[in-house]
């Protein structure tokens, strides 16, 4: 499993909508990219000034919202996650 660094936090992202509201079946290269995701490990939280880490508003299996083009997409054994700060998370659902 990924350990994320710091206050980042690993998300497995959720997947897009295969069809439209009327029925029509969309390809790979037509979907929107997903923003949702549910969160599978966070970080240890941001290293402030005087030495300490901020605790993490985030943990792990919340489900969130996340910047459209955030993060980094890692594959591990053949699953996709994505990696974010967690500046990039936008709302817990």
């Amino acid at each position: 499993m990924i350990k994320p660094l710091g206050e980042r936090v690993v998300i497995e992202v959720a997947e897009g909508d295969m069809k439209t509201a009327s029925g029509i079946v969309l390809p790979d290269t037509a979907k929107e990219k997903p923003q949702k995701g549910t969160i599978v490990a966070v970080g240890t939280g941001k290293l402030l000034e005087n030495g300490e880490r901020a605790a993490m508003e985030v943990k792990a299996g919340d489900t969130v919202v996340f910047s459209k083009y955030s993060g980094s997409e890692v594959k591990v054994d053949d699953k996709e996650y994505l990696i974010v700060r967690e500046s990039d998370i936008l709302a817990i659902l």
